[in-house]
């Protein structure tokens, strides 16, 4: 089994494996990335980092996401 490491995402504690990338993280949340901005320890990511950004314990993450609208 692999270790575990526990992070902060959009303020609340969660556990991730101790190898995940950002880009694990959106899959397992069921988050698409073409529609969020992810704020890793307070640096914006470009969506070509998400699965080369490995996360470790107590990483801040903040997912925002973009809603389309209007009239």
């Amino acid at each position: 089994m692999l270790d575990r490491i526990d992070i902060q995402v959009n303020g609340e504690e969660r556990g991730c494996r101790a190898d995940a990338t950002v880009g694990d993280l959106l899959r397992e949340l069921a988050i698409k990335t073409e529609r969020v901005a992810v704020e890793l320890n307070l640096e914006i990511l470009d969506r070509k980092e998400f699965d080369q950004r490995i996360l470790k314990p107590g990483d801040r993450v903040e997912i925002l996401s973009f809603i389309g609208g209007g009239s």
